[in-house]
């Protein structure tokens, strides 16, 4: 889809196809510095919602997940835990396009979060393990402070053939397993194209992910 291209019609049956073909034309734009920039909600135990903003890694439209990296002790993280339900919100304003995503959130394998970590610079590496994420702390100097003593045990820089630095146990991946998608255009004189595809979602016993077929509808501006 070119740039203020409507939706087509009849709507397509697989809107995530759509959403990671946006993903991916906006990294070519490359007209913003971070084109997977997207917004995470979440809700804590007493209903108190919250925002903020994180790096999508990937959308998978199939199965149908989308991939981010967080810390799993920071507010989100333990938000998360009390509560997977979890919304997403990634806004292109150079190609005039939204997208909101809703689902429920479940970690990656350790051997997948494992595997991310490791391709990561060793510079935010070493961040990972220096920073409580969401705790508060005395100073700035404090968390500097903490940097190097990291930096001090794990080293500078990766040596080579060297055992490389370990993923802490408190970060690692997420996924959220896609329950409901829209896509958004913007329209001349605010006459958006905007539709909604929803499905089931469900999990078995062994965690697992179970999907039903997508059904869709317009939504007016």
């Amino acid at each position: 889809m070119a740039m203020n291209d409507v939706l087509p019609e009849p709507l397509p049956a697989d809107p995530l196809k759509i959403a990671a073909e946006w993903l991916a034309e906006a990294y070519r734009r490359a007209e913003q510095p971070n084109p997977n920039a997207m917004v995470l909600a979440t809700v804590s135990a007493a209903g108190q919602p919250s925002a903020r903003v994180v790096l999508c890694k990937d959308i998978v439209a199939e199965p149908g997940y989308v991939h981010f990296v967080s810390n799993y002790h920071s507010r989100k993280g333990l938000e998360l835990a009390g509560n997977p339900r979890a919304a997403l919100v990634m806004h292109w304003d150079h190609s005039h396009r939204q997208l909101r995503i809703e689902g429920v959130m479940r970690q990656s394998t350790p051997a997948e979060s494992d595997a991310y970590f490791a391709s990561r610079a060793w510079q935010s590496q070493l961040g990972a393990h220096a920073s409580q994420q969401s705790e508060p702390i005395a100073s700035r100097s404090t968390l500097i402070e903490r940097l190097d003593a990291v930096t001090r045990q794990y080293g500078a820089a990766p040596q080579p053939g060297g055992a490389g630095i370990p993923r802490p146990a408190h970060w690692g991946g997420y996924m959220l397993w896609v329950s409901a998608v829209e896509l958004w255009v913007e329209g001349d004189a605010r006459i958006h194209d905007r539709a909604r595809w929803t499905r089931q979602l469900t999990f078995d016993a062994a965690g697992s992910a179970h999907t039903g077929p997508w059904h869709s509808t317009r939504l007016q501006p």
